[in-house]
């Protein structure tokens, strides 16, 4: 017969053992200890730590598209958040590495395509890129060169064309558009915008898209009027042919020929996160413009088209001096 002395204490034991399993504490610290996410001794206690710290660093809130009083349209900016438990998954068993921190993209509530039709004169003042509007209705003799030094630079701009320029130059246009650069409507003879009647305002912009499209493949969604001349029925028909109106927060001035010197000068001194940059093919853009390339990097901004600048992505900018 077996002895059955100790059994209570063997079922107290049990009963024990059941509860520690079930206890939901214990169920999300082997979870935990599963997929990583829990520091298991002193040195991954401080990685952990070094990750919570870091993100009160990057993390971010979004903000809202806006019709600003100055700026007028203004596009929203995406938030950001450390995803902590992810960075952590990424990192354990090496040292802190902001790098190789993961994060999240929190997108605005309001966005640029909720705003009633206004003029863009430039981007989110946050976000840490440029980019250089061209607009071309002459000046042929310097396309090669400019487009020779954006593609040494890996640089993709927003060129803005006259259509009857584009009917004139379709070798020209397909070049610009072979090189991956944004095509924009400039009109279609370069007349006073401001001066259109409705008719008149949504035939000049019709007409440049059709041929804009026959030519390069490429629908312009965005408009930059003639020398910036416009009137509220300018925006709203642009708007009614899915195209959103942009002007320019720099202007080289470059038509009255100043020096490539005085070019770079005038950018340089007013150009900050969010900028567009005017500019048009002459011979002193085209000289100035691989070292404005390079004058622009070294501010930490990145150039793209209008279309990149426009959307709401956060570049963040990683900071490998943090505090540990």
């Amino acid at each position: 017969m077996k002895n059955t002395k100790h059994l209570p204490g063997l079922g107290l034991i049990a009963i024990l053992a059941i509860l520690i399993v079930n206890n939901p504490y214990t169920t999300v610290y082997l979870d935990e200890l599963v997929n990583g996410s829990h520091p298991v001794n002193s040195s991954q206690d401080a990685l952990y730590e070094q990750i919570t710290h870091a993100a009160e660093k990057y993390d971010a809130a979004p903000q809202d598209a806006k019709i600003d009083r100055v700026w007028k349209a203004m596009p929203g900016y995406n938030g950001v958040k450390v995803d902590i438990k992810a960075s952590y998954k990424k990192m354990k068993g090496g040292v802190f590495d902001a790098r190789k921190l993961v994060f999240k993209q929190i997108p605005p509530k309001a966005h640029l395509e909720d705003l009633p039709p206004a003029p863009i004169y430039r981007a989110h003042p946050d976000k840490p890129m440029v980019s250089f509007m061209i607009n071309v209705a002459w000046g042929n003799e310097y396309l090669p060169k400019m487009l020779t030094t954006l593609k040494k630079n890996n640089v993709q701009a927003t060129f803005f064309l006259e259509g009857r320029w584009v009917k004139e130059n379709p070798d020209l246009a397909k070049m610009i558009s072979a090189d991956g650069h944004e095509i924009g409507n400039h009109s279609y003879s370069h007349p006073k915008m401001e001066t259109l009647g409705d008719a008149k305002t949504r035939e000049e912009l019709l007409k440049t898209n059709e041929i804009i499209e026959a030519t390069t493949g490429e629908k312009p969604v965005w408009f930059g009027p003639p020398s910036g001349g416009f009137r509220d029925h300018t925006i709203l028909i642009a708007n009614e042919l899915d195209m959103k109106t942009v002007m320019w927060t720099v202007d080289t001035i470059d038509w009255q020929k100043p020096s490539p010197e005085t070019i770079i000068d005038r950018v340089m001194t007013k150009v900050s996160p969010g900028s567009m940059i005017l500019m048009h093919p002459t011979d002193s853009t085209a000289k100035a413009l691989d070292q404005l390339i390079n004058q622009i990097r070294d501010k930490n901004l990145r150039i793209g088209t209008v279309t990149k600048l426009m959307d709401e992505e956060h570049i963040i900018k990683i900071d490998q001096q943090i505090d540990k």
